[in-house]
């Protein structure tokens, strides 16, 4: 599977499955932050990228009145949850390395791991920020750092930014626009223009990869 098939799997929104997203993160109760948390920190390192994290992020942000969930805390616990699931991928990557990954496996493929470690490789540690954003990126940069043998203080400084970032940006977009209420009323569908926005970067990189290659071949 590439990457960008994997990214778009990765991000499905739920309303493209016949689901409601409000009715089921309102439907999740007083577990709502719990499972949001146990969620983002999955996908920030933990070698399970199919999970729609910004969607979920976002509309977060925009129902938490109404769930009666209070950003001071929503906001801090989601971002304390990306951070140790960056440390987790780091860990990962530092200990166990490439074993990890196999050329014939659906997510925890070598061709998924060498983009992210491209990735890495033209950004340093601004790619553990601008990673934070790109499906599948976000959940194996971590890990291409570990493997790197990227020093640490720097990891760490770089991962607190970029879970800041996301958790931040993402979460706030949805509390201000929630205050429209045709946004409000059409969640779902600011879902699928997020999980589009968001794959972006992945279909550039991959446009990019198969032009490399036909030249490649050409030549």
């Amino acid at each position: 599977m590439s990457l960008l098939a994997s990214a778009l799997v990765a991000h499905m929104p739920v309303a493209l499955l016949g689901f409601n997203l409000e009715d089921i993160l309102i439907s999740t109760g007083p577990w709502v932050l719990v499972v949001s948390a146990i969620i983002v920190f999955i996908e920030s390192g933990v070698l399970f990228p199919v999970l729609p994290g910004d969607s979920l992020i976002f509309a977060l942000g925009m129902l938490h009145d109404r769930m009666g969930l209070s950003l001071w805390l929503a906001f801090p616990v989601l971002i304390v949850a990306a951070v140790a699931g960056g440390e987790v991928g780091y860990q990962l990557g530092a200990r166990y390395g490439r074993n990890l990954f196999k050329d014939d496996a659906k997510f925890l493929s070598t061709k998924n791991l060498h983009a992210a470690e491209e990735f890495f490789a033209k950004r340093g540690g601004v790619a553990l920020v601008l990673g934070r954003f790109v499906p599948i990126v976000r959940t194996f940069v971590s890990l291409a750092a570990g493997i790197s043998s990227y020093p640490r203080r720097k990891f760490n400084l770089w991962n607190i930014l970029g879970a800041v970032l996301w958790i931040g940006l993402i979460g706030t977009a949805g509390v201000l626009l929630g205050g429209i209420e045709f946004v409000h009323k059409n969640i779902e569908l600011l879902a699928v223009i997020i999980v589009l926005v968001s794959v972006v970067p992945v279909a550039i990189e991959y446009i990019r990869g198969r032009k490399k290659e036909q030249k490649a071949l050409s030549e």
